[in-house]
């Protein structure tokens, strides 16, 4: 795709902070650089909103994390995961946790969308395709910003542009 970026585009960001940061902890054994990733991807655009999706992990304290999100310029969405405790036909007690962002992200994106020129996806995961879908029907270009080693196929065929964050170099990483 041919990259055309746009020094008066208005640009929204929305970043999945799990999916990045699992993607370069098991890909990479790295830490990502938030801010990093905030400024590389707008460039010299204009920024009108940015998003940090956060699942709050049990036993992790990560208001130091939080509060360096909120420093950098996010607007930090917070969710506690949901616990399912089940029994299975041996009687043997499983537990599930289910802790993302998709509908939270996509409703903020829908939000934004007659206020921006460009959202930004910060993600790999392949739910995502339809959301993209929809915002180019409102005349939203989108980008998506990930790992292409952790990005689904069909996301990055789907996008407008697709931006491979290790084209940044070391920048990415802490």
């Amino acid at each position: 795709m041919n990259k055309k970026i746009y020094n008066n585009q208005r640009v929204a960001i929305f970043v999945d902070i799990q999916n990045l940061y699992y993607s370069a902890r098991d890909t990479f054994n790295r830490k990502v650089n938030f801010e990093s990733i905030l400024y590389k991807t707008l460039g010299d655009r204009i920024l009108i909103r940015a998003f940090a999706y956060i699942v709050k992990l049990q036993g992790v304290d990560q208001k130091g994390f939080i509060n360096t999100l909120k420093h950098i310029g996010y607007q930090v969405r917070e969710k506690e995961p949901k616990i399912f405790k089940r029994l299975d036909e041996e009687g043997n007690l499983w537990t599930t946790i289910k802790a993302d962002w998709d509908m939270g992200i996509a409703i903020d994106a829908i939000a934004l969308s007659e206020k921006i020129d460009v959202a930004i996806l910060t993600t790999g995961d392949g739910d995502f395709k339809d959301l993209v879908k929809y915002l180019q029907t409102k005349g939203v270009k989108v980008e998506i910003a990930a790992f292409k080693q952790t990005t689904a196929k069909e996301l990055i065929e789907v996008a407008d542009e697709f931006i491979d964050l290790t084209t940044f170099g070391e920048d990415i990483f802490l």
